[in-house]
């Protein structure tokens, strides 16, 4: 079985840094993944084939879109996934992208995901963890980390144990969010975050004017329905 195979075949990443997330709570990685790839103008650098994706593939702006993407703009990497894979194999999956990554030069990787904001009990608008072979500095110096007992789950979990496995330096960020639908908000705070910790600018505005739509039709949403139940008992 073909676990991983990355084309072109060694392409070098030396001294790069990868960011990459995927759909789990409000989205917020895979959002901010898009992105930052469209913004930042980054091109497709490696395309990867496995018999454990799903066979899949879309168009975005008149080009092929298949499941998993490394793009580059200067020393920054992003891994886009459209698409996880087989439910029984995610492990072995995401274990053979973190060896690909360490394989192929990388000095270190960013993680993004989603944190259930009903966890949040401060101002504060994310949280980090790392593995023992990574030091927070810049940005993420004095950021906040994961509270003792909350649990991480799914790809970021598989790759940050396998980076602290092999002794690589990698941190995710974990953005509160929606645990109901994609969440704009949480995506721009992840991708405030990147931006400052990497040095590069990017926009979120249009980040920040989806999230106010979205919550605006939520309390239409629910002052129609307070008022439907309401209406029952009068």
């Amino acid at each position: 079985m073909l676990i991983l195979r990355a084309f072109p075949p060694n392409v070098r990443f030396d001294g790069c840094s990868l960011i990459t997330g995927f759909h789990g709570i409000g989205a917020t990685g895979y959002w901010t993944v898009k992105y930052l790839i469209q913004k930042l103008m980054a091109e497709k650098a490696v395309i990867f084939d496995s018999d454990l994706i799903a066979p899949i593939s879309s168009t975005s702006q008149s080009r092929l879109v298949t499941p998993y993407e490394v793009f580059r703009k200067g020393s920054l990497a992003i891994l886009k996934v459209e698409a996880p894979p087989y439910k029984d194999s995610e492990v072995e999956f995401f274990r053979a992208i973190g060896e690909w990554v360490i394989q192929s030069g990388f000095k270190e990787v960013a993680l993004v995901g989603g944190l259930d904001s009903n966890l949040r009990y401060d101002d504060s608008t994310y949280r980090i963890a790392y593995t023992s072979s990574y030091k927070p500095v810049g940005e993420l110096e004095k950021a906040k980390v994961l509270e003792d007992d909350h649990i991480i789950v799914g790809p970021v979990a598989i790759l940050l144990n396998y980076f602290e496995a092999r002794g690589f330096p990698a941190f995710a960020i974990l953005a509160y969010a929606s645990t109901e639908r994609m969440d704009p908000r949480a995506t721009a705070a992840a991708v405030n975050v990147l931006s400052k910790y990497y040095g590069f600018e990017v926009d979120v505005s249009t980040l920040l004017r989806g999230a106010e739509i979205i919550e605006s039709e939520l309390q239409k949403a629910r002052a129609k329905a307070s008022k439907a139940g309401e209406s029952i008992y009068t």
